[in-house]
């Protein structure tokens, strides 16, 4: 039996020009009105991605508690941000699209339709993706792709809302043999819930969606442990490999934090282990926020973080964590060293979260 485990996607990093501006959207559109953290210090762990040099940053991690992980909305707070210089298309190399979970895709689509020029929404047609689910794909703000999935039983705290979290992401890949083994035996997305290729009619309107593409979609055989995994659920991993064309990466000569999509961040247990696990498969942590053992301050929480990359640099988070706040202002923190750590939280403490971080984010 291993010594880590992986609990789920805890969020999903997004790059951008304006930190309030975005989130104001993320609250508006996808209901990420639940702070989980919020930080404005620097950088400091991250040389390898930021010029060799620590950064000045302003970021959170908000949820919407209905259900799939969080966005981590992340800003330069004294460095220009670097929007990407070409028009990100379908494949391009790294993240280009966000999944989000979605009760009811018909009943969201005619609701954004009705809303998109009071909250800045451009939005695809409604079509199905390859398994025949409908499906649909909002931009936000500055450009970011976010494909609406549907999953009518990914409801953990019912906010009466049409869509929840993240439910997963769209990855560009070179080799798509080599990626499948990657994200299959280092992040136990085993089980392919469609593998076609095609030219598809949910991709047609999309910058570069008109051409021929290998579509792998992947998620996990077994059910995810931890305090985390039941309001993280289920999600999915679909690779995308451009034949008709030579994709390029999205963060080539660029700095992590730039605008775009930065990583995605899963939640684990068992750091130094699932560390020696990776280096084993050829991925060894690029980034390791405690190299001897000590507890990473992230302001209002604490924990430890690492990074690696997949087989064509797309960068990939491990966030181990130690301490989140539950009601701050009355000194009700959370050590999750403490407690069982495959035993999933009771429901009732995202319930307070939720309500006293909402309180927070109106105020």
């Amino acid at each position: 039996m291993q010594n880590f485990f992986i609990s789920g996607i805890q969020q999903v990093g997004i790059g951008t020009e304006n930190f309030r501006k975005t989130w104001d959207w993320m609250i508006r559109v996808f209901g990420a009105d639940t702070k989980i953290l919020e930080d404005d210090t620097v950088a400091e762990r991250m040389l390898p991605y930021t010029g060799n040099k620590p950064q000045k940053r302003h970021a959170c991690i908000a949820m919407n508690m209905q259900g799939g992980g969080g966005f981590e909305i992340w800003q330069y707070s004294e460095r220009n941000p670097q929007p990407c210089a070409f028009e990100v298309q379908i494949g391009d190399l790294g993240t280009f699209c966000a999944k989000i979970n979605c009760r009811d895709v018909k009943g969201f689509y005619e609701a954004v339709s009705h809303q998109q020029s009071a909250i800045s929404i451009q939005h695809s047609a409604i079509s199905n993706q390859p398994d025949g689910k409908p499906t649909f794909y909002v931009k936000d703000l500055y450009g970011n792709l976010f494909q609406i999935v549907e999953q009518a039983d990914a409801v953990f705290v019912d906010k009466g809302l049409l869509t929840g979290g993240i439910a997963g992401a769209m990855v560009g890949v070179t080799d798509m043999e080599r990626s499948i083994r990657f994200y299959g035996e280092v992040l136990g997305y085993d089980k392919v819930v469609y593998d076609q290729t095609d030219v598809f009619a949910d991709f047609a309107s999309l910058p570069g969606g008109e051409g021929q593409f290998r579509r792998v979609l992947l998620t996990t055989s077994a059910k995810r442990e931890g305090a985390f995994a039941e309001v993280f659920g289920t999600s999915f991993i679909e690779l995308v490999q451009a034949f008709d064309r030579t994709p390029r990466k999205i963060y080539e000569g660029r700095y992590w934090g730039d605008p775009g999509f930065i990583q995605i961040c899963f939640d684990v247990t068992g750091m130094k282990a699932l560390g020696e696990f990776c280096a084993s498969k050829g991925h060894p942590f690029t980034v390791d926020s405690c190299p001897e053992g000590e507890v990473f301050d992230m302001g209002e929480a604490s924990g430890h973080f690492t990074y690696i990359e997949d087989p064509d640099g797309n960068l990939i988070e491990f966030v181990e964590t130690y301490k989140i706040p539950i009601v701050k202002k009355l000194g009700w923190y959370l050590d999750l060293r403490k407690r069982n750590s495959r035993k999933p939280l009771p429901k009732i403490l995202f319930r307070i979260l939720n309500r006293v971080a909402k309180q927070k984010v109106e105020n």
